[in-house]
């Protein structure tokens, strides 16, 4: 089939959007805007007979850490050379990088193939928003009173590579509310809840300690339309995240596994309560 792989325009993203809407994944309303400021050139659409049959994020963070995101073709084009061709394509456009990606269980042998190793495993959380009477604590503050230079140093701490254009768009998306726990002017936690095509996603919700994160996450759903649904995806190897998931009466409705090619990066996995992203990690 004559197939063409190209780069996307920055309009064009929201194709790669409504793909992962129709697998289900859920998008947020105004991802496509933040995903395009992380890396302009690191979307890519395969094209067959003038249309759009599929498409992946190659998105590379500071020129040494890549993530693999968005990977999908239609139905109607799959198991015809379609999703190799984007595959090369993609991870050729990240040679000489360390590769993360956040793919389901049942992909993992064909991932290892292409020489990934499984890190952990996430899973997706999904419940009501839990509303209880209560005083919010004077530590809680909105998420634009925080010096920009210090929440960036903050995110460093959970991610391998700095990704301060893509923070940016983050914390300023419509339909989105973020906060942060400031101790003595120090950020002790933060997260950001945002509107999704279903409910609403709470990522990322990062804490120093158990008691934070809960409070954090408390304050976020009380942002959220009383009976809404609340959906956070947690890293499994943090007890204490999956914790708070059970306590607020959460339930497991998505699996993810993390995987590398190339050495883990280091990360304080310890402080993440809910990842930010699954395409771009």
């Amino acid at each position: 089939m004559d197939c063409t792989i190209r780069t996307m325009r920055r309009d064009e993203i929201a194709i790669a959007i409504e793909f992962a809407a129709l697998e289900g994944w859920n998008p947020g309303l105004h991802d496509a805007a933040c995903f395009h400021a992380a890396d302009p050139g690191g979307f890519l659409v395969a094209e067959c007979l003038g249309q759009a049959v599929g498409c992946i994020a190659a998105v590379s963070y500071a020129g040494r850490f890549g993530f693999i995101g968005l990977y999908i073709v239609a139905p109607a084009w799959r198991r015809q050379g379609v999703g190799r061709r984007l595959w090369a394509e993609g991870m050729a456009r990240l040679a000489g990088h360390v590769v993360g990606l956040d793919g389901v269980p049942a992909q993992q042998d064909n991932y290892r193939r292409s020489g990934f190793r499984l890190a952990w495993q996430n899973v997706r959380f999904a419940g009501v928003a839990q509303r209880p009477a209560r005083t919010e604590p004077a530590q809680i503050v909105p998420l634009s009173e925080v010096d920009f230079v210090s929440l960036c140093a903050d995110d460093r701490r959970i991610f391998p590579a700095p990704r301060e254009a893509f923070l940016r768009c983050w914390t300023a998306m419509p339909d989105a509310t973020g906060l942060a726990w400031l101790e003595q002017g120090r950020v002790a936690g933060w997260g950001l809840v945002r509107r999704c095509r279903e409910g609403h996603k709470i990522g990322p919700l990062v804490a120093d300690h158990p008691p934070v994160a809960s409070a954090l996450y408390a304050a976020l759903c009380e942002r959220v339309p009383v009976g809404d649904t609340v959906y956070i995806d947690v890293p499994m190897p943090n007890a204490d995240a999956l914790a708070l998931a059970q306590a607020q009466d959460l339930h497991s409705v998505f699996e993810t596994a993390r995987m590398y090619a190339g050495p883990a990066p280091a990360c304080e996995l310890q402080r993440v309560y809910g990842i930010t992203t699954f395409e771009l990690g």
